[in-house]
């Protein structure tokens, strides 16, 4: 059964840090690019950063670069985002999703609410 557990989430006030985890299980962790993505209330859905199998290729949102860092570790299944200097614009349901390319599979975490507010 494929799984994909996010935590880390919370109320953080403004300024503030927080780092998420999605630990995976049920497939082969090491071979799909992994994302984050967020929604906020009354929005669409939005790419936050995407790490490739290995970890080589990374790439953020504009309005994240410079503030929010993915990272995996295959041996732990895990994907990483720390997310520093948080503004309450922040503030989003935050998805883990797993896509392998060439077998045409993907999957999505049951999402991790954060809340940036004083």
């Amino acid at each position: 059964q494929v799984q994909l557990v996010e935590s880390g989430g919370g109320l953080v006030q403004p300024g503030g840090s927080l780092r998420l985890s999605c630990t995976a299980s049920g497939f082969t962790f090491s071979t799909y690019a992994m994302s984050w993505y967020r929604q906020a209330p009354g929005k669409e859905r939005e790419l936050v950063a995407v790490i490739s199998s290995a970890g080589g290729s990374i790439n953020y949102a504009d309005s994240m670069k410079g503030r929010f860092a993915i990272s995996r570790d295959n041996a732990k299944n895990t994907v990483y985002l720390q997310m520093n200097s948080l503004k309450p614009e922040d503030t989003a349901v935050y998805y883990c999703y797993a896509v392998q390319h060439l077998l045409g599979r993907h999957y999505w975490g049951q999402g991790t609410q954060v809340t940036v507010s004083s």
